[in-house]
């Protein structure tokens, strides 16, 4: 499991730097090259690792020179992958440099490049910039460095701006983009304009690019590479095969040189309500993968445009006509990587010759922004955000793509359900048990020889004393005991004479059989049905028969359902029976089912009894969670090495989606006499990379009254080892008498963790002790009542 500073970090650098909601996709497309790269880099000691950074960007319609506001009604995110392509170097006091040093170094870089372009520390994109790198450096350092931190934060910005001034040592950027888009956008134009010189061929009317190659320049000492690529054809038929043919050409090339950040290109001018380049941008997410729009900037040129007409008869604002275009681009990459998530980058150009220019010469839109001042920004802050994530050696997993359910069940859950299950064997198996307990009792046979007992009144026993009333009592309870043995016992001797008569007649005539009567049916207990306001008592809706049928079917009663409803929320199906000889099966189910959700719960087992005492058995379990389905697969060997020796080993395979996981299980019952009970297990869960360990001992003492009466006293420690943590836990189950007519039942747990919980029941067969219970509890909520109402009076009074 990941540390608390590994996981604060990993939030840290892959949010936005705009907005703090989290973005998921995948690392697929570069993973490839990095890795064609770094082995082709051999020994040289270049360091090439895909890294994820998120950059919101709003679309250029502020009217303030290259700066982000908060409030700006476009807010946009864009998790870009980006490659540290500059943090190869052979110095030994390079190498030497721990990673505060090196951040320190990037920190001084980024700000020599912010005097360059004229950009402002105060600027809203490059303190998130400054504050991500400090907020990650204050993760990644020890507590005896965090002093150093801070002081390495101010000595940064003092000698940037020294070096700066110098010019010394020089300043070594680079960037590498990858350009891609349909002919006739503005590719090459951009590029020129981005050099101020005309490095590649344009032609307004037929397409200048046939070959991809790379364009170079330095602007404000910054090295820019682009990948100046063959434009698509319009989304068509008869164009798929041209245009998946170059998107495969240029794959090929960015195999040995991955580029930093990706310009689509799209015309503003051009998009309309019939704009439909979904078959082109399915095709691109095809070939380069969802990957691609991770580090994608949307570029739109021709930024000029004349403006539509709006409802009212005149042109719509500029930044309500840009939003709508980059929204419908937008939405139809959602399409093509079909996840909603992703958010990219707009950035708006405009090359016309005849643009107009600012007091500096520079190309301005129609809203006053400096196009260039911006993409030079953009760039800068997702090459440094990546190049710091390197140095601190972070690495994150990303996908883009359907939302598939990473859910994946709880490996400690899945192996303490397994220890905690209990092997169903024959039906009959606790009563032999119980026989051969209460085979071994000789005192109820005392019980025809007692004599004859007085039955008094309720008169005649209100007037005895106090002692003869507890004599008396403890007489009646003694030989109801006594009677309650015996009759056991007299049952016990009945179900083995029926089993060895069945044994003997088994190949019997079935005339008999047809002649049995079916026994009567059985009404089952009422449900507990819900407070309605109904005047009649909706009881019967739910009364259930047991029958001489080998299914037990009950409806399963919704308690928080409508008034006045039926109130049915699904059905309950049991059933055990003997398949033939020494074989048998056990059915339990339980369906739910309503307007939205249905879940089932079923447990189906299968049974071979070893006439020499060893049992075999099979189950499947199908559980509903949420929309899929859980499969365990479990099968048991119980073998009887002692009389009082049991061994159990069972292993099970569980099912969820497309992971499966192993488990194996050991345990061994010994019994001590007629009433000490302990058991012993131990399990491993294998499965998705993880492993879980576990094991528990439970000892149970039961009554000397046992099974008559079923006092028992259960303690349990159960250790659990998951991902190198471990969890110790203790509990105990009791069940007893505390007075004459009155049971307690008090269960109990905790753990290591500083985790657990008490229950606490009574039930009582005389009314004083209801009504004490009934007081108590009353007179307890009364004063939690108060004291919630003195705090509220104190916060209100405080506040």
């Amino acid at each position: 499991m990941k540390g608390i500073r590994d996981w604060v970090f990993t939030q840290v650098l892959s949010k936005s730097l705009a907005s703090s909601r989290p973005l998921s996709g995948s690392g697929g497309f570069f993973q490839e090259a990095s890795l064609a790269r770094e082995e082709e880099s051999g020994d040289q000691g270049s360091s090439h690792i895909i890294t994820s950074v998120a950059i919101s960007v709003p679309p250029d319609t502020s009217s303030s020179f290259g700066s982000i506001h908060d409030n700006d009604p476009y807010p946009s995110q864009q998790q870009i992958l980006v490659e540290d392509s500059n943090l190869s170097n052979n110095s030994p006091n390079r190498k030497k440099m721990d990673p505060l040093a090196k951040i320190e170094n990037l920190q001084i870089k980024f700000l020599r490049l912010l005097q360059r372009l004229g950009q402002s520390q105060d600027n809203l994109l490059v303190a998130k910039v400054l504050y991500r790198m400090h907020l990650a450096t204050l993760i990644r350092a020890g507590e005896s460095d965090l002093k150093r931190v801070n002081l390495r934060n101010e000595r940064a910005k003092t000698i940037a701006r020294e070096q700066e001034a110098s010019g010394l040592p020089e300043l070594d950027f680079s960037i590498k983009i990858l350009v891609l888009g349909k002919t006739g956008v503005g590719k090459s134009a951009t590029i020129n304009s981005i050099f101020d010189q005309p490095k590649t061929e344009t032609n307004a009317f037929q397409p200048a690019t046939d070959c991809i190659r790379e364009v170079v320049g330095t602007v404000n000492g910054i090295k820019i590479t682009f990948i100046d690529t063959p434009g698509f054809l319009p989304s068509s038929t008869s164009n798929v095969r041209r245009n998946r043919k170059i998107m495969l050409s240029v794959k090929r090339f960015i195999r040995r040189s991955p580029p930093n950040v990706v310009l689509y290109f799209e015309r503003l001018d051009l998009i309309s309500m019939g704009y439909s380049n979904f078959p082109l941008l399915k095709l691109v997410t095809e070939v380069f993968g969802s990957a691609i729009w991770f580090n994608t900037i949307l570029v739109m040129t021709h930024s000029s445009p004349t403006l539509p007409e709006g409802p009212n008869g005149y042109p719509v604002s500029y930044e309500s006509y840009v939003n709508h275009c980059t929204d419908l681009v937008q939405q139809y990459i959602h399409q093509a990587v079909s996840d909603t998530r992703l958010e990219n980058p707009v950035l708006l150009v405009e090359n016309d010759p005849q643009c107009k220019r600012n007091f500096m010469g520079e190309n301005i839109l129609p809203n006053g922004q400096v196009w260039k001042s911006q993409f030079f920004l953009l760039c800068i802050c997702t090459k440094v955000l990546g190049d710091a994530n390197t140095l601190l050696e972070f690495q994150e997993s990303i996908e883009l793509g359907p939302l598939s359910n990473k859910r994946l069940p709880s490996l400690p859950h899945l192996l303490s359900s397994f220890l905690r299950r209990r092997s169903v064997s024959n039906p009959a198996e606790r009563e032999n048990e119980i026989d051969e307990i209460l085979l071994s009792y000789v005192e109820e046979e005392e019980y025809d020889q007692l004599p004859s007992i007085r039955i008094l009144t309720k008169s005649q026993f209100k007037k005895l004393t106090k002692s003869q009333k507890k004599a008396y009592l403890d007489e009646l309870e003694y030989r109801e005991t006594l009677y309650l043995k015996k009759q056991l016992k007299e049952e016990c001797l009945r179900r083995k004479e029926s089993k060895l008569s069945k044994e003997k007649s088994f190949a019997g005539d079935d005339a008999d059989v047809d002649d049995k009567v079916s026994p009567e049916a059985i009404p089952l207990p009422d449900m507990a049905v819900p407070p309605s306001f109904d005047s009649d008592c909706p009881v019967h809706r739910y009364r259930c028969l047991v029958t001489n049928d080998q299914w037990l079917a009950r409806p399963v009663l919704d308690p928080n359902g409508w008034d006045h409803d039926v109130g049915f929320d699904g059905i309950n199906l049991e059933t055990a029976l003997e398949v033939k000889k020494n074989v048998f099966a056990s059915i339990t189910g339980q369906m739910n089912k309503d307007k939205r959700d249905f879940s089932i719960q079923s447990e189906c087992t299968a049974a071979y009894v070893d006439p020499v005492g060893r049992t075999y058995s099979v189950g499947l379990d199908l559980q509903s969670t949420g929309k899929d389905l859980m499969y365990i697969v479990h099968s048991n060997a119980k073998l009887r090495s002692l009389k009082h020796n049991v061994t159990d080993c069972g292993v099970s395979l569980t099912s969820f989606g497309n992971k499966y996981f192993v488990g194996a299980k050991l345990e061994d019952t010994v019994l001590m006499g007629k009433r000490m009970k302990f058991v012993m297990n131990a399990g491993r869960m294998e499965g998705s990379g993880q492993v879980a360990h576990g094991g528990s001992f439970e000892a149970t003492f039961r009554g000397k009254d046992y099974p008559v009466r079923n006092d028992s006293v259960s303690l349990t420690m159960t250790a659990l080892s998951f991902n190198k943590e471990r969890v110790l836990g203790g509990g105990f189950q009791s069940e007893f008498r505390l007075i004459r007519g009155m049971k307690l039942s008090v269960n109990g747990n905790i753990n290591s963790q500083k985790m657990g919980r008490v229950c606490v029941k009574m039930s009582s067969s005389e009314h004083v002790e209801i009504v004490l219970v009934a007081v108590f509890s009353i007179f307890k909520a009364f004063l939690r009542r108060k004291a919630t109402e003195k705090g509220d009076i104190e916060a209100l009074e405080g506040g």
